[in-house]
């Protein structure tokens, strides 16, 4: 594969194709269907699956076929079938529905209107995830362009990955026969470290979700009257919490959330804080600007990647600061977000979170917690040598500078499930979500020239992948 060739194809089909037609899917509110659960009715999904589904078939790709799978009451799925020189699988994976609105977009910004500035696509959605198909469809015709022979592809794109993929194993079973045993698994919807190499994410972290309440009071009374004689349900809460987590440090002090970190990624993450440095954390859009951390690069790293955190994402019970009386509230309730490391077992945590929350509840209060959702992450297979030089050469390249391997804070609940449906398989698990793209978050964007990049790089590994030994 000449590379100035595949350089110049794919810029131009991302400037004059993939550009234009992302712009207009971010446009489309097809939020999640937690988020969303009148989804089917609201018509977005479909319009969104529509506008790849249409955009695909523009796409002169040798004998590809495409099918917009339904099952009754689930989000669609986009299926690709694409016949290679060699009857070999080749599995590509993104997503395409979207996490809500969230507030804080900067003037000119909005979640659901694609703008360019500095190179920078911004809008919800757009780098997570729905470059995925245009930049699989990419790379795949990059190769047939210039007459280089591939294994035989199948892609899928889903519309539940934002609520935990909980539609997609009945498509999986499904499709079973039709996708065959991947020998590579490629999924675009990680993040990179920055925008000047080709990062491989090599673990995904678990994901924990349940609703803390604490109840005192049948009905709300006067503060002034009953403090000093009923507790604080707020107060009985932060007790609970100190249960689990260390309210200083933020450490979590239940062993059973804690998994033993193998030795490869504790190698590969002093590396990826070597070429990282600050930006580990000067990523983030932090308030204070001056302030820096106690903790090492590296143990920064760890502590995102494989160590277990506590987040608090929501709460019910308290009323808005602009209607809160002098009352004491009858109880409150918080949503409580774990991070898990990759191979913990979620149901036991879940159980054990469970337990430490519910045992012994403090007098005078009713203590719950409902597990809503536990999932597991993930742990990559041993890389090939193969691939390790394959992404090596992409890096060097397009990039021009050597790949790099990390973890990763997230969840995407897809991978752990090929990982035990597909053992064997070798996965390349990449993306656009670098420094301050902020998936989920106001101003998200996708870093245009990495989009491109990482195209080429895909394409490599697929040329490299079918004349691998």
């Amino acid at each position: 594969m000449d590379r100035q060739t595949t350089s110049q194809f794919v810029e131009k089909q991302w400037d004059q194709s993939i550009i234009p037609k992302l712009s207009e899917y971010i446009e489309v509110p097809n939020k999640s269907p937690t988020f969303d659960p009148d989804w089917e009715s609201h018509g977005h999904m479909d319009r969104a699956i529509a506008m790849l589904e249409a955009w695909c078939r523009e796409q002169p790709i040798a004998d590809m076929k495409i099918e917009v799978m339904r099952l009754k009451g689930r989000t669609p799925l986009l299926f690709i079938e694409i016949p290679g020189q060699s009857e070999d699988v080749v599995l590509l994976y993104g997503h395409y529905d979207k996490q809500p609105e969230f507030s804080g977009w900067v003037d000119g910004l909005e979640p659901w209107k694609a703008v360019i500035r500095d190179g920078k696509l911004y809008g919800r959605g757009g780098a997570d995830d729905g470059y995925a198909v245009f930049g699989s469809l990419t790379a795949i015709r990059a190769l047939q362009e210039q007459g280089i022979p591939h294994a035989r592809c199948v892609v899928i794109i889903e519309g539940c990955e934002e609520s935990g993929s909980f539609d997609l194993p009945y498509y999986i079973d499904m499709l079973e026969d039709r996708i065959g045993t991947p020998s590579l698994v490629v999924c675009l919807d990680a993040e990179c470290g920055n925008y000047d190499q080709f990062w491989c994410t090599t673990s995904l972290r678990g994901n924990l979700v349940g609703s803390l309440s604490v109840e005192v009071l049948r009905e709300g009374v006067h503060s002034g009257a009953a403090s000093g004689i009923v507790p604080s349900s707020f107060r009985i809460l932060r007790k609970l919490l100190s249960r689990i987590e260390d309210e200083t440090s933020g450490k979590i002090t239940l062993d059973g959330l804690y998994s033993d970190i193998p030795d490869a990624r504790l190698k590969q993450a002093e590396l990826a804080a070597d070429v990282l440095q600050d930006s580990v954390y000067l990523k983030f859009p932090w308030v204070d600007t001056t302030a820096k951390p106690s903790e090492s690069y590296y143990e920064l790293m760890l502590n995102n990647t494989w160590r277990p955190t506590l987040s608090i994402t929501g709460a019910d019970g308290l009323p808005a600061v602009g209607n809160a009386g002098n009352v004491m509230l009858p109880g409150t309730t918080l949503k409580l977000s774990f991070r898990l490391p990759p191979t913990s077992d979620p149901d036991a945590a879940a159980a054990a979170v469970k337990t430490a929350l519910e045992e012994s509840p403090p007098p005078f209060a009713k203590v719950n917690f409902e597990v809503d959702s536990a999932m597991g992450g993930w742990n990559a297979p041993a890389i090939a040598p193969w691939l390790a030089e394959s992404m090596k050469k992409a890096s060097d390249e397009y990039f021009g500078k050597p790949s790099m391997y990390m973890g990763t804070g997230g969840s995407i609940p897809f991978m752990g499930m090929l990982g035990e449906k597909f053992p064997e398989a070798q996965f390349l698990v990449t993306g656009l979500l670098g420094p301050n793209s902020n998936a989920h978050g106001p101003n998200e964007f996708l870093h245009i020239e990495t989009g491109k990049r990482l195209t080429s790089c895909v394409a490599r590994v697929l040329q490299d992948h079918f004349v691998r030994e």
